[in-house]
């Protein structure tokens, strides 16, 4: 049976200025945009224990796992450093939601983009009892 192998992409609309919001991803994401307006997120460079490990999921319909986002949806970005990108988000007056939390793959924090949008940062780590911090 054929089945899918990954994320090939994210795309979303941005509720006020989509260049805007790109530049924000960038200077403060450090998401490097190509001359056509998107990224290009290459997993080989990503030098993680667990090899680019992407995780799908399908949330309830009542979920508060999005909020305080009214939106229907929520990007998850792997990241290199949490302790490196929280200190250079306040640097930049980001509002750090919720986090650092440490479990046992990994370490999670929380932002909202301009647009209202929630974004979970992840720094990956294996699925080890040892990671629980």
């Amino acid at each position: 049976m054929a089945k899918v192998t990954g994320i090939g992409g994210v795309f979303f609309k941005s509720s006020s200025d989509n260049k805007a919001l790109a530049s924000w991803y960038k200077k403060h994401l450090g998401i490097s945009l190509e001359d056509w307006g998107g990224a290009v997120l290459n997993w080989q460079e990503d030098l993680a224990e667990d090899k680019g490990v992407t995780v799908w999921h399908v949330a309830e319909k009542d979920s508060e796992w999005f909020a305080p986002s009214q939106s229907s949806f929520m990007i998850n970005y792997r990241i290199d450093d949490m302790a490196g990108m929280l200190e250079q988000l306040r640097a930049e007056g980001v509002e750090i939601l919720n986090g650092p939390e440490s479990h046992e793959n990994g370490k999670f924090a929380w932002i909202m983009d301009p647009d209202g949008n929630k974004v979970e940062l992840w720094e990956p780590m294996l699925w080890d009892e040892k990671n629980k911090e």
